[in-house]
Protein backbone atom coordinates (compact mmCIF):
# COMPACT_ATOMS: atom_id res chain seq x y z
CA UNK A 1 0.00 0.00 0.00
CA UNK A 2 1.79 3.12 -1.22
CA UNK A 3 1.34 5.99 1.22
CA UNK A 4 0.97 9.65 0.26
CA UNK A 5 3.73 11.85 1.70
CA UNK A 6 1.03 13.98 3.32
CA UNK A 7 0.19 11.12 5.70
CA UNK A 8 3.62 11.51 7.32
CA UNK A 9 3.28 15.20 8.18
CA UNK A 10 3.31 16.19 11.85
CA UNK A 11 3.23 19.63 13.43
CA UNK A 12 7.01 20.01 13.23
CA UNK A 13 7.09 18.81 9.62
CA UNK A 14 4.18 21.03 8.58
CA UNK A 15 5.81 24.11 10.09
CA UNK A 16 9.27 23.67 8.58
CA UNK A 17 10.22 24.40 4.96
CA UNK A 18 11.99 21.03 4.81
CA UNK A 19 9.07 19.09 6.27
CA UNK A 20 7.55 17.98 2.99
CA UNK A 21 10.94 16.80 1.76
CA UNK A 22 11.30 14.58 4.82
CA UNK A 23 7.79 13.23 4.27
CA UNK A 24 8.55 12.36 0.65
CA UNK A 25 11.71 10.53 1.72
CA UNK A 26 9.75 8.40 4.18
CA UNK A 27 7.05 7.66 1.61
CA UNK A 28 9.69 6.59 -0.91
CA UNK A 29 11.25 4.23 1.61
CA UNK A 30 7.95 2.41 1.98
CA UNK A 31 7.16 2.48 -1.74
CA UNK A 32 10.41 0.64 -2.43
CA UNK A 33 9.18 -2.32 -0.37
CA UNK A 34 5.60 -2.39 -1.63
CA UNK A 35 4.62 -6.07 -1.13
CA UNK A 36 2.58 -6.55 -4.29
CA UNK A 37 5.17 -4.94 -6.53
CA UNK A 38 7.98 -6.84 -4.80
CA UNK A 39 6.28 -10.14 -5.66
CA UNK A 40 5.75 -9.09 -9.26
CA UNK A 41 9.43 -8.11 -9.60
CA UNK A 42 10.57 -11.60 -8.65
CA UNK A 43 7.86 -13.79 -10.15
CA UNK A 44 7.01 -13.95 -13.83
CA UNK A 45 4.97 -16.12 -16.14
CA UNK A 46 5.35 -16.81 -19.83
CA UNK A 47 2.45 -18.92 -21.04
CA UNK A 48 2.56 -22.01 -18.80
CA UNK A 49 6.09 -21.44 -17.49
CA UNK A 50 6.40 -19.80 -14.08
CA UNK A 51 9.78 -18.15 -13.62
CA UNK A 52 11.26 -17.66 -10.17
CA UNK A 53 14.95 -16.89 -9.63
CA UNK A 54 16.75 -19.02 -12.23
CA UNK A 55 14.17 -21.79 -12.28
CA UNK A 56 11.41 -22.41 -14.77
CA UNK A 57 8.39 -24.25 -13.40
CA UNK A 58 6.02 -25.85 -15.90
CA UNK A 59 2.56 -25.30 -14.47
CA UNK A 60 1.11 -28.01 -16.72
CA UNK A 61 2.98 -30.62 -14.66
CA UNK A 62 0.92 -29.92 -11.54
CA UNK A 63 -2.61 -30.89 -10.62
CA UNK A 64 -3.03 -27.84 -8.41
CA UNK A 65 -1.39 -24.51 -7.58
CA UNK A 66 -2.02 -23.26 -4.05
CA UNK A 67 -1.06 -19.92 -2.49
CA UNK A 68 -0.37 -19.55 1.22
CA UNK A 69 0.31 -15.99 2.40
CA UNK A 70 1.13 -15.32 6.05
CA UNK A 71 2.05 -12.06 7.76
CA UNK A 72 1.29 -8.35 7.84
CA UNK A 73 1.86 -8.08 4.07
CA UNK A 74 -0.03 -11.27 3.23
CA UNK A 75 -2.92 -9.78 1.26
CA UNK A 76 -0.97 -7.57 -1.19
CA UNK A 77 1.63 -10.32 -1.66
CA UNK A 78 -1.13 -12.82 -2.45
CA UNK A 79 -2.78 -10.46 -4.92
CA UNK A 80 0.53 -9.95 -6.72
CA UNK A 81 1.02 -13.70 -7.10
CA UNK A 82 -2.63 -14.28 -8.03
CA UNK A 83 -2.35 -11.78 -10.89
CA UNK A 84 0.60 -13.72 -12.29
CA UNK A 85 -0.88 -17.20 -11.83
CA UNK A 86 -4.24 -16.05 -13.17
CA UNK A 87 -6.36 -19.02 -14.30
CA UNK A 88 -3.70 -21.48 -13.09
CA UNK A 89 -4.41 -20.60 -9.46
CA UNK A 90 -6.43 -23.34 -7.79
CA UNK A 91 -6.92 -21.85 -4.33
CA UNK A 92 -5.25 -19.63 -1.77
CA UNK A 93 -5.18 -18.97 1.96
CA UNK A 94 -4.31 -15.56 3.42
CA UNK A 95 -3.61 -15.08 7.13
CA UNK A 96 -3.01 -11.52 8.31
CA UNK A 97 -3.90 -8.91 10.93
CA UNK A 98 -7.50 -7.68 11.20
CA UNK A 99 -8.20 -4.45 9.41
CA UNK A 100 -10.31 -2.69 6.84
CA UNK A 101 -9.24 -5.08 4.10
CA UNK A 102 -10.92 -7.67 1.93
CA UNK A 103 -10.21 -9.92 -1.01
CA UNK A 104 -11.18 -8.23 -4.30
CA UNK A 105 -14.35 -9.64 -5.82
CA UNK A 106 -12.56 -11.28 -8.76
CA UNK A 107 -10.58 -13.51 -6.37
CA UNK A 108 -13.19 -14.26 -3.73
CA UNK A 109 -13.98 -17.69 -5.17
CA UNK A 110 -10.33 -18.78 -4.83
CA UNK A 111 -8.72 -16.80 -2.00
CA UNK A 112 -9.85 -17.28 1.60
CA UNK A 113 -8.96 -14.57 4.12
CA UNK A 114 -8.22 -15.37 7.77
CA UNK A 115 -7.48 -12.95 10.60
CA UNK A 116 -5.19 -13.71 13.54
CA UNK A 117 -3.85 -11.85 16.54
CA UNK A 118 -0.72 -9.69 16.65
CA UNK A 119 1.49 -9.10 18.61
CA UNK A 120 -0.25 -11.67 20.82
CA UNK A 121 -1.86 -14.72 19.14
CA UNK A 122 -5.58 -15.21 19.58
CA UNK A 123 -8.17 -17.88 18.85
CA UNK A 124 -8.35 -16.66 15.27
CA UNK A 125 -4.63 -17.44 14.90
CA UNK A 126 -5.15 -21.00 16.15
CA UNK A 127 -8.30 -21.63 14.12
CA UNK A 128 -6.73 -20.33 10.91
CA UNK A 129 -3.60 -22.41 11.39
CA UNK A 130 -5.66 -25.55 12.02
CA UNK A 131 -7.66 -25.02 8.83
CA UNK A 132 -4.57 -24.27 6.74
CA UNK A 133 -2.73 -27.32 8.07
CA UNK A 134 -5.75 -29.47 7.22
CA UNK A 135 -5.95 -28.07 3.69
CA UNK A 136 -2.22 -28.51 3.01
CA UNK A 137 -1.94 -32.03 4.39
CA UNK A 138 -1.92 -34.97 1.99
CA UNK A 139 -0.43 -33.15 -1.00
CA UNK A 140 1.67 -35.02 -3.56
CA UNK A 141 4.61 -34.24 -5.80
CA UNK A 142 2.03 -33.28 -8.43
CA UNK A 143 0.93 -30.26 -6.38
CA UNK A 144 2.55 -26.81 -6.30
CA UNK A 145 2.51 -24.57 -3.22
CA UNK A 146 3.68 -20.96 -3.31
CA UNK A 147 4.32 -19.62 0.19
CA UNK A 148 4.41 -15.84 0.72
CA UNK A 149 5.92 -14.85 4.05
CA UNK A 150 6.18 -11.49 5.81
CA UNK A 151 6.78 -10.16 9.30
CA UNK A 152 4.19 -10.94 11.93
CA UNK A 153 3.80 -14.50 10.74
CA UNK A 154 5.17 -15.91 13.99
CA UNK A 155 2.15 -14.86 16.04
CA UNK A 156 -0.44 -14.88 13.28
CA UNK A 157 0.26 -18.51 12.30
CA UNK A 158 -0.10 -20.28 15.63
CA UNK A 159 -0.27 -24.06 16.01
CA UNK A 160 0.84 -24.98 19.53
CA UNK A 161 2.40 -28.34 20.28
CA UNK A 162 0.27 -30.90 22.09
CA UNK A 163 -0.22 -29.98 25.74
CA UNK A 164 0.30 -26.25 25.17
CA UNK A 165 -2.84 -24.11 25.18
CA UNK A 166 -3.53 -20.77 23.55
CA UNK A 167 -3.46 -19.18 27.00
CA UNK A 168 -0.02 -20.71 27.53
CA UNK A 169 1.21 -19.24 24.24
CA UNK A 170 -0.20 -15.82 25.08
CA UNK A 171 1.55 -15.86 28.46
CA UNK A 172 4.80 -16.95 26.80
CA UNK A 173 4.64 -14.23 24.15
CA UNK A 174 3.97 -11.52 26.74
CA UNK A 175 6.94 -12.67 28.78
CA UNK A 176 9.18 -12.67 25.71
CA UNK A 177 8.05 -9.18 24.71
CA UNK A 178 8.78 -7.74 28.17
CA UNK A 179 12.15 -9.33 28.85
CA UNK A 180 14.31 -7.49 26.30
CA UNK A 181 15.13 -10.51 24.13
CA UNK A 182 15.87 -9.84 20.47
CA UNK A 183 13.80 -11.31 17.65
CA UNK A 184 16.24 -14.15 17.00
CA UNK A 185 15.98 -15.25 20.62
CA UNK A 186 12.21 -14.85 20.70
CA UNK A 187 11.73 -16.90 17.55
CA UNK A 188 14.07 -19.65 18.75
CA UNK A 189 11.69 -20.30 21.62
CA UNK A 190 8.61 -19.94 19.42
CA UNK A 191 9.93 -22.57 17.00
CA UNK A 192 10.21 -25.19 19.70
CA UNK A 193 6.66 -24.90 21.00
CA UNK A 194 4.99 -24.88 17.56
CA UNK A 195 3.88 -27.45 14.98
CA UNK A 196 4.59 -25.17 11.98
CA UNK A 197 7.57 -22.98 12.82
CA UNK A 198 11.21 -23.89 12.35
CA UNK A 199 10.69 -25.62 9.00
CA UNK A 200 7.80 -27.74 10.20
CA UNK A 201 5.38 -26.25 7.69
CA UNK A 202 7.64 -27.67 4.98
CA UNK A 203 7.24 -31.07 6.62
CA UNK A 204 3.45 -30.75 6.38
CA UNK A 205 3.50 -29.65 2.73
CA UNK A 206 6.06 -32.25 1.60
CA UNK A 207 6.26 -33.84 -1.00
CA UNK A 208 4.56 -31.02 -2.91
CA UNK A 209 6.79 -28.69 -4.93
CA UNK A 210 7.24 -25.57 -2.81
CA UNK A 211 8.82 -22.18 -3.18
CA UNK A 212 8.68 -19.27 -0.79
CA UNK A 213 8.95 -15.54 -1.41
CA UNK A 214 9.87 -13.64 1.73
CA UNK A 215 9.56 -10.00 2.76
CA UNK A 216 12.17 -9.75 5.50
CA UNK A 217 11.60 -8.04 8.83
CA UNK A 218 14.81 -9.36 10.40
CA UNK A 219 18.14 -7.59 9.91
CA UNK A 220 20.52 -9.66 7.81
CA UNK A 221 17.56 -11.49 6.26
CA UNK A 222 18.11 -14.88 7.96
CA UNK A 223 15.45 -17.05 6.36
CA UNK A 224 15.27 -19.32 9.39
CA UNK A 225 14.19 -16.40 11.60
CA UNK A 226 11.71 -14.48 9.43
CA UNK A 227 8.23 -15.50 10.65
CA UNK A 228 10.16 -18.19 12.58
CA UNK A 229 11.34 -19.94 9.43
CA UNK A 230 8.22 -21.77 8.27
CA UNK A 231 9.74 -23.45 5.21
CA UNK A 232 13.50 -23.51 5.82
CA UNK A 233 15.84 -25.72 7.86
CA UNK A 234 16.18 -24.70 11.48
CA UNK A 235 19.67 -24.38 12.94
CA UNK A 236 18.46 -23.67 16.48
CA UNK A 237 17.82 -26.38 19.04
CA UNK A 238 15.84 -27.07 22.19
CA UNK A 239 19.07 -26.50 24.12
CA UNK A 240 19.31 -23.02 22.57
CA UNK A 241 15.74 -22.29 23.66
CA UNK A 242 16.45 -23.39 27.23
CA UNK A 243 19.60 -21.24 27.31
CA UNK A 244 17.57 -18.19 26.23
CA UNK A 245 14.97 -18.90 28.91
CA UNK A 246 17.75 -19.05 31.50
CA UNK A 247 19.46 -15.91 30.17
CA UNK A 248 16.34 -13.81 30.71
CA UNK A 249 15.14 -15.67 33.85
CA UNK A 250 11.93 -16.69 32.11
CA UNK A 251 11.20 -20.01 33.79
CA UNK A 252 8.90 -18.45 36.39
CA UNK A 253 7.25 -16.28 33.73
CA UNK A 254 6.56 -19.21 31.39
CA UNK A 255 3.68 -21.64 31.94
CA UNK A 256 4.55 -25.12 33.13
CA UNK A 257 3.62 -26.68 29.78
CA UNK A 258 6.19 -24.56 27.92
CA UNK A 259 8.96 -25.23 30.45
CA UNK A 260 8.20 -28.94 30.26
CA UNK A 261 8.31 -28.93 26.45
CA UNK A 262 11.62 -27.05 26.25
CA UNK A 263 13.35 -29.00 28.99
CA UNK A 264 12.14 -32.37 27.70
CA UNK A 265 13.27 -31.46 24.19
CA UNK A 266 16.70 -30.41 25.40
CA UNK A 267 17.11 -33.91 26.86
CA UNK A 268 16.00 -35.61 23.65
CA UNK A 269 12.43 -36.25 24.74
CA UNK A 270 10.82 -34.40 21.80
CA UNK A 271 11.45 -34.41 18.07
CA UNK A 272 13.71 -31.58 16.96
CA UNK A 273 12.76 -29.13 14.24
CA UNK A 274 13.99 -30.28 10.78
CA UNK A 275 17.63 -29.44 10.14
CA UNK A 276 19.78 -28.71 7.06
CA UNK A 277 20.07 -31.79 4.90
CA UNK A 278 16.58 -33.04 5.64
CA UNK A 279 15.10 -34.37 2.36
CA UNK A 280 11.92 -32.34 2.84
CA UNK A 281 13.91 -29.29 1.75
CA UNK A 282 15.25 -30.84 -1.45
CA UNK A 283 14.74 -28.61 -4.50
CA UNK A 284 12.95 -25.95 -2.46
CA UNK A 285 13.33 -22.27 -3.31
CA UNK A 286 13.40 -19.60 -0.61
CA UNK A 287 13.93 -16.05 -1.85
CA UNK A 288 14.01 -12.72 -0.02
CA UNK A 289 12.17 -10.21 -2.22
CA UNK A 290 12.30 -7.12 0.00
CA UNK A 291 14.18 -6.00 3.09
CA UNK A 292 15.20 -3.13 5.33
CA UNK A 293 18.14 -2.50 3.00
CA UNK A 294 15.73 -1.95 0.10
CA UNK A 295 13.74 0.58 2.12
CA UNK A 296 16.92 2.44 3.05
CA UNK A 297 18.05 2.52 -0.58
CA UNK A 298 14.67 3.90 -1.62
CA UNK A 299 15.01 6.64 0.99
CA UNK A 300 18.57 7.46 -0.06
CA UNK A 301 17.55 7.81 -3.70
CA UNK A 302 14.73 10.20 -2.80
CA UNK A 303 16.92 12.18 -0.40
CA UNK A 304 19.44 12.82 -3.16
CA UNK A 305 16.62 13.96 -5.45
CA UNK A 306 15.50 16.35 -2.70
CA UNK A 307 18.98 17.92 -2.61
CA UNK A 308 20.44 16.23 0.47
CA UNK A 309 23.83 14.70 0.98
CA UNK A 310 22.63 11.18 1.76
CA UNK A 311 24.31 8.32 3.55
CA UNK A 312 23.71 5.10 5.46
CA UNK A 313 24.85 4.17 8.95
CA UNK A 314 26.36 0.72 8.28
CA UNK A 315 25.71 -0.85 11.67
CA UNK A 316 22.09 -1.94 12.15
CA UNK A 317 20.02 -0.47 14.95
CA UNK A 318 19.95 -2.95 17.82
CA UNK A 319 19.93 -3.04 21.59
CA UNK A 320 17.88 -1.12 24.12
CA UNK A 321 15.80 1.58 22.41
CA UNK A 322 16.54 4.30 24.96
CA UNK A 323 20.29 3.77 24.53
CA UNK A 324 20.03 3.75 20.74
CA UNK A 325 18.14 7.04 20.84
CA UNK A 326 20.95 8.68 22.81
CA UNK A 327 23.53 7.31 20.39
CA UNK A 328 21.59 8.55 17.35
CA UNK A 329 21.30 11.98 18.98
CA UNK A 330 25.10 12.07 19.42
CA UNK A 331 25.62 11.19 15.76
CA UNK A 332 23.19 13.92 14.69
CA UNK A 333 24.80 16.48 17.00
CA UNK A 334 28.24 15.79 15.57
CA UNK A 335 26.91 16.01 12.02
CA UNK A 336 25.23 19.34 12.80
CA UNK A 337 28.31 20.82 14.48
CA UNK A 338 31.15 19.80 12.18
CA UNK A 339 29.61 18.18 9.09
CA UNK A 340 30.85 14.71 9.99
CA UNK A 341 30.02 12.38 8.32
CA UNK A 342 27.93 14.57 5.97
CA UNK A 343 27.77 18.35 5.42
CA UNK A 344 24.48 20.23 5.44
CA UNK A 345 21.92 19.62 4.10
CA UNK A 346 22.24 15.97 5.03
CA UNK A 347 20.11 12.88 5.50
CA UNK A 348 21.73 9.97 7.32
CA UNK A 349 19.67 6.79 7.60
CA UNK A 350 19.88 3.78 9.89
CA UNK A 351 17.80 0.63 9.91
CA UNK A 352 17.21 -2.23 12.29
CA UNK A 353 15.19 -3.21 15.32
CA UNK A 354 15.74 -2.18 18.91
CA UNK A 355 14.24 -3.72 22.02
CA UNK A 356 12.41 -2.31 25.03
CA UNK A 357 12.79 -3.97 28.41
CA UNK A 358 9.63 -3.28 30.39
CA UNK A 359 11.07 -3.09 33.89
CA UNK A 360 8.04 -1.65 35.68
CA UNK A 361 4.75 -3.27 36.64
CA UNK A 362 2.40 -0.97 34.75
CA UNK A 363 4.15 0.51 31.69
CA UNK A 364 2.55 3.28 29.67
CA UNK A 365 1.82 3.38 25.97
CA UNK A 366 4.67 3.26 23.51
CA UNK A 367 6.93 1.16 21.34
CA UNK A 368 10.57 0.83 20.38
CA UNK A 369 10.49 3.64 17.78
CA UNK A 370 8.69 6.03 20.09
CA UNK A 371 11.04 5.22 22.96
CA UNK A 372 14.07 5.74 20.71
CA UNK A 373 12.75 9.17 19.74
CA UNK A 374 11.84 10.13 23.31
CA UNK A 375 15.29 9.26 24.64
CA UNK A 376 16.83 11.66 22.11
CA UNK A 377 14.74 14.70 23.10
CA UNK A 378 16.94 16.06 25.90
CA UNK A 379 20.15 15.42 23.94
CA UNK A 380 18.97 17.43 20.92
CA UNK A 381 17.69 20.41 22.93
CA UNK A 382 18.57 23.69 21.23
CA UNK A 383 20.23 22.06 18.21
CA UNK A 384 19.05 24.23 15.33
CA UNK A 385 17.96 23.02 11.90
CA UNK A 386 17.99 19.34 12.76
CA UNK A 387 15.51 16.50 13.05
CA UNK A 388 15.53 12.90 14.23
CA UNK A 389 12.66 10.79 12.91
CA UNK A 390 11.88 7.19 13.80
CA UNK A 391 9.64 5.04 11.61
CA UNK A 392 8.19 1.55 11.98
CA UNK A 393 7.71 0.44 8.39
CA UNK A 394 4.49 -1.42 9.21
CA UNK A 395 2.94 1.82 10.47
CA UNK A 396 2.39 0.49 13.99
CA UNK A 397 4.94 0.85 16.76
CA UNK A 398 4.25 -1.70 19.47
CA UNK A 399 0.52 -1.81 20.13
CA UNK A 400 0.01 1.83 19.10
CA UNK A 401 -1.39 3.36 15.93
CA UNK A 402 1.74 5.51 15.52
CA UNK A 403 4.68 4.57 13.33
CA UNK A 404 7.16 6.72 15.25
CA UNK A 405 7.81 10.35 16.06
CA UNK A 406 9.62 13.53 15.04
CA UNK A 407 12.18 15.21 17.32
CA UNK A 408 13.77 18.59 16.57
CA UNK A 409 16.00 20.92 18.55
CA UNK A 410 12.83 22.69 19.66
CA UNK A 411 11.02 19.63 21.04
CA UNK A 412 12.52 19.89 24.54
CA UNK A 413 11.57 23.57 24.90
CA UNK A 414 8.04 22.98 23.58
CA UNK A 415 7.62 20.10 26.03
CA UNK A 416 8.79 22.25 28.97
CA UNK A 417 6.27 24.93 28.04
CA UNK A 418 3.56 22.27 28.36
CA UNK A 419 5.00 20.89 31.64
CA UNK A 420 5.98 17.64 29.93
CA UNK A 421 9.15 16.12 31.37
CA UNK A 422 10.61 13.69 28.81
CA UNK A 423 12.58 11.86 31.51
CA UNK A 424 9.43 11.00 33.44
CA UNK A 425 7.65 9.75 30.33
CA UNK A 426 10.73 7.70 29.41
CA UNK A 427 10.92 5.99 32.80
CA UNK A 428 7.24 5.10 32.47
CA UNK A 429 7.69 3.77 28.90
CA UNK A 430 4.98 6.26 28.00
CA UNK A 431 6.26 7.93 24.83
CA UNK A 432 2.98 7.95 22.91
CA UNK A 433 1.13 10.60 25.01
CA UNK A 434 4.28 12.74 25.13
CA UNK A 435 4.48 13.06 21.36
CA UNK A 436 0.70 13.12 21.01
CA UNK A 437 0.63 16.27 23.15
CA UNK A 438 3.20 17.84 20.82
CA UNK A 439 1.35 16.68 17.68
CA UNK A 440 4.54 15.00 16.50
CA UNK A 441 3.39 11.40 16.19
CA UNK A 442 3.82 9.84 12.76
CA UNK A 443 0.36 8.51 11.87
CA UNK A 444 0.48 7.18 8.29
CA UNK A 445 -1.80 4.25 9.13
CA UNK A 446 -1.21 0.57 8.46
CA UNK A 447 1.17 0.20 5.52
CA UNK A 448 0.70 -3.53 4.79
CA UNK A 449 4.45 -3.95 4.56
CA UNK A 450 7.02 -4.73 7.24
CA UNK A 451 10.80 -4.52 6.92
CA UNK A 452 11.85 -3.41 10.43
CA UNK A 453 12.43 0.16 11.49
CA UNK A 454 14.16 3.23 10.10
CA UNK A 455 15.79 6.21 11.78
CA UNK A 456 16.40 9.42 9.82
CA UNK A 457 18.93 12.05 10.94
CA UNK A 458 18.52 15.39 9.16
CA UNK A 459 20.54 18.59 9.09
CA UNK A 460 19.22 21.53 7.10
Amino acid sequence: MIKSPDTFLTRSLREKPWGEKAARIMASALASVDPKESVKKHLARKENILQVVDQNINLDLFNSATLLAVGKAALPMALGAAEILSEKLTRGFILTKPGDIQVPEEYQNKLKLFFGGHPIPNQGSVNAAAEIIHQLSGLTEHDLVIVLISGGGSTLFTAPEEGITLTDLQQTNRALMRCGANIQEINTIRKHISRVKGGQLARIIHPAKTFSLVLSDVIGDPLDMIASGLTVPDRSTFKDAVSISQKYHLRDAFPQSVNKRLESGSLGGSTETPKPGDPIFQDQINLVIGSNHDAIQGAVTQAIQEGFQAGIIPDPLSGEARLVGVQMAKVLKQMAQDGNPLPRPACLIAGGETTVTLNIEDPGLGGRNLETALSAVRHLAGLKNTALITLATDGEDGITDAAGAVVTGETFTRANEMDLNPDVFLEEHNAYPFFESLDDLLLPGVTQTNVNDLCFLFTF
